[in-house]
This record gives C-alpha cells, structure tokens and sequence, in this order.
C-alpha cells in the first residue's frame, strides 16, 4: 500500500490532524483530551512512520494528494507549519470539503513582502531545506530554536539531527502560491494560530487571517508548538464546535 496512514482516536465528528516537520505526536499530543468529544484523525505524512517514506523527498504538492481523499467525509482540519501548505492547495480545491480550518504558524512568507524578519526566516528555512546537517551550524541552529528544537550549540541530538535529514531536499515553502481567494470566497471558517515567539511568524500570521477573513488566536508559552501552548486545546474546541455547521 502507497497510502498514507491516519491513526483515529475518540469518537465524533472527525478533526484531521496534519503535522509539519515533526511528528504527529510531538505536534498533537497535548490535544488528546479533545478525544472526548471529537475523533482526532491523525495523519503521518510520507516519511513518518508507519506512512510510506516520501518519493522524491518531503513535498507540499504530494501532501496535497495525499490529503484529498481524506476530505471526502469533511471534516474540520487542523494543520501545523509545512504541514499547513498542502493543506492550503487541497482545500483550495475543494473548498467545500472542509467543515473548518485551523492553520499553525505556516511558512507562507508571500503574504508579507518587503519585511526583513519575514525575509530572513525564509532564507533560514530554505538554508536547511537545501543544505540539511551541512547548513551553516549557527544559522541551522537559529532555524531549529525557531521551528521549536530543542539544542545548544554542541551536537545535534539524534532525533533533532534525523528531522533535518527528512527535510533536506524539500519542495521549498516559497515556491507555494495557495488560492487563498478560493477558500475565502467559500466561506470556510478559518482560526489562525500563533505562539508569540518570533515576529516573523506574527506578521504571518497576521496577514493570513486578513486574507482568509480568519479568526486570529495568540497563544504564548510553548513557541512553535502552539498545538501545546495554556489555553490553546480550549480555544480550539470552541472554534470547532461553533464552526460545526
């Protein structure tokens, strides 16, 4: 089998769940009380088992693929950083497939043009993307505390050091263009998420939810995993049950 595997725990309506760089664990975990009263769909991208590893290297495109049968029974989606990209393209397809769409922290640098901070968190992302471990180590490691790693400046952990060999030789972020009109123009309830611990990501954010005509949520206290920031859990769950139309 080809397909990517989805795990589903608890019971009620269904909230896919889809990651970014980090696995469905590290990302969701701190969710699972939701279980109570929704089904939590959690799927494993292509290279995080017990999915199949990717073909030709993590790519935003494939994960669109990958997502769209997944919309069939329209549930409410819930996505995380890169994970958030091929969300965007497959639910632009089918804009009415959804239910809801909750975006963490995606690195859609697009949607604020001109801005240093913005421009300086592309180019340290598309640095690892491109170079992997070989990344120049102060910038890899200004890229890793950002994406939410934990590291100093010996040598890498194992596990942070095999994420970055999974991204190396990505589909780079920059090159997304997602019709953010067509979901839009749907109507599709949108919550933007952010952990307020870099600005760049702010801005992002920010501009994302003018565009979606979003609500906008902040959510400090556990940087890029806002899945896992005080408060968060709630605030989701409010979202998803006043969006369950």
């Amino acid at each position: 089998m080809d397909d990517v595997v989805v795990v589903r725990t608890g019971s009620g309506p269904e909230v896919l769940l889809v990651h970014g760089g980090a696995g469905p664990r590290t990302t969701w975990g701190a969710l699972s009380a939701l279980a109570d009263r929704w089904t939590l769909a959690h799927v494993h991208r292509r290279g995080y088992p017990p999915s199949p590893a990717p073909r030709t290297g993590q790519d935003y495109e494939v994960d669109a693929q990958d997502l769209a049968p997944l919309l069939v029974g329209r549930p409410h989606v819930v996505a995380h950083s890169y994970g958030a990209l091929g969300t965007l393209v497959a639910v632009a397809a089918a804009p009415g497939s959804v239910r809801s769409l909750t975006l963490i922290e995606p690195p859609l640098a697009f949607l604020v043009p001109d801005d240093p901070e913005v421009a300086r968190l592309q180019r340290l992302g598309d640095a690892v993307l491109t170079h992997g471990v070989d990344t120049d180590p102060a910038e890899l490691r200004e890229f890793l505390r950002l994406a939410g790693a934990v590291v100093d400046d010996g040598p890498l952990p194992g596990e942070v050091a095999a994420g970055v060999r999974r991204a190396h030789g990505a589909r780079l972020p920059g090159q997304a263009r997602p019709r953010l009109d067509l979901i839009r123009r749907a109507r599709v309830p949108v919550l933007v998420a952010s952990g307020d611990h870099a600005a760049a990501h702010e801005r992002i954010c920010d501009a994302l939810a003018v565009a979606l005509d979003g609500e906008r949520a902040v959510h400090p206290g556990a940087g890029h995993f806002v899945a896992a920031a005080p408060g968060f859990a709630a605030r989701l769950d409010t979202f998803l049950r006043t969006s369950a139309n």
